[in-house]
């Protein structure tokens, strides 16, 4: 596929995307000399787009990237589409691997894909070395992005950003001001072809029915949730603890909303807090209460407000290898094969004598089995995302 003289004119050399991928790349920075970058390929026209001009970007900055292809093996299709996506990055001088997740249909099908998306890459750019990671989210999906959240309330309408991190991984998105268009464009100019995914026009996910209907929203200015951020940092700050066993304790009778928000979310393993009304009525008055996965109880040995996983929300176990993340919470630090990496549960009772954690928190807990033999296990607490967006000590 060639573009016409109009498309080279804009794309050619240091105009056009490459200034303004350039521009951008400036503005999250700096990442110092050598860095190297993991850039997520799904095949289509603007991950493509993204990693040619991630790899011209890189070359002149005395950087280095590797391709991250998924695999989720939803369409019968999907395998041969990832091998043709590494041969069209091998032709660019693109090193590439393919990442396959073997997923299955089923219910939250999208939201359980970019989870599992999202732990794939992580633990992949790790594997390479990379503390970076690019993502192909463009202008477009950041309307869409801001319209699916406005119909879910008044928060989080500034938008996706452009620096987000995700434990010890920092998601850098590039594009975001571009559009797709342009970066099809790009790709014409530069010969280079893509695979056009069928889920994209599916109406059954909400994000194809916002696109296809037109009702994308500009994002809203970020300075006020900049705002809430740094007041939820100095509240957390002042007023909480939070434990490396994964639990937090508030001593205070009430908090602003975004503090309690952030802590309901990262000790419940969620990527998104629980329901904006629900969170600004309890922080108003704190009080014994079950939300998003987990419980907030009175604790006189504390000395305030326990905020900890529920029981029974707990993930089931997983595989028991190194880096492996359970209910998005705790990150093993070892392999251990043959072995299953989950909860304490009701085995907890077993080992309260030995420790002062409250019960509630013991429970969930987690530990490696094999057969009847329980061991605790050797972790770190690694919420999905922050706390907040400003760092504090608790």
């Amino acid at each position: 596929m060639r573009g016409n003289a109009q498309e080279d004119a804009r794309f050619r050399g240091h105009d056009g995307l490459v200034e303004i991928f350039d521009g951008a790349m400036r503005r999250l920075g700096p990442f110092g000399a050598g860095a190297k970058f993991a850039v997520a390929v799904s095949g289509g026209a603007d991950s493509m787009a993204l990693a040619l001009l991630a790899r011209d970007w890189a070359a002149a900055n005395n950087a280095s990237i590797v391709a991250l292809i998924i695999d989720h093996g939803l369409r019968a299709d999907s395998e041969a589409e990832a091998a043709l996506t590494q041969a069209r990055l091998a032709a660019q001088k693109i090193t590439a691997r393919i990442i396959a997740l073997g997923l299955s249909a089923g219910p939250k099908l999208q939201e359980t894909a970019r989870a599992a998306r999202h732990e794939a890459l992580a633990k992949a750019a790790r594997a390479e070395n990379c503390l970076f990671l690019l993502l192909g989210h463009h202008a477009a999906d950041q309307k869409e992005t801001v319209a699916m959240r406005a119909a879910r309330g008044d928060g989080g309408l500034e938008g996706m950003a452009g620096w987000t991190a995700r434990e010890d991984i920092l998601l850098l998105r590039p594009l975001l001001g571009m559009t797709p268009e342009d970066l099809r464009a790009f790709l014409r100019t530069k010969n280079v072809a893509w695979v056009e995914d069928p889920s994209n026009a599916d109406r059954r996910f909400e994000r194809v029915r916002v696109r296809q209907d037109g009702g994308g929203l500009a994002p809203a200015d970020a300075a006020p949730r900049r705002a809430a951020e740094l007041q939820a940092a100095e509240f957390l700050a002042r007023h909480a603890v939070l434990r490396p066993e994964g639990f937090a304790v508030i001593r205070a009778d009430s908090a602003p909303p975004v503090a309690l928000a952030a802590l309901l979310r990262a000790i419940g393993g969620a990527y998104y807090p629980p329901r904006r009304d629900a969170v600004s009525a309890l922080a108003a008055k704190l009080q014994p209460a079950t939300l998003g996965g987990v419980m907030v109880q009175q604790t006189q040995k504390w000395g305030g407000w326990l905020v900890a996983r529920e029981p029974a929300a707990c993930a089931g176990p997983v595989p028991a290898r190194k880096n492996a993340v359970w209910d998005g919470r705790f990150r093993l630090q070892i392999n251990a094969p043959d072995q299953k990496f989950g909860a304490l549960g009701a085995d907890a009772a077993g080992f309260r004598k030995g420790s002062d954690l409250p019960s509630l928190v013991l429970q969930t807990m987690p530990c490696l089995r094999r057969g009847g033999e329980i061991r605790l296990a050797q972790v770190v607490f690694a919420p999905l995302a922050p706390v907040c967006g400003h760092p504090f000590f608790a």
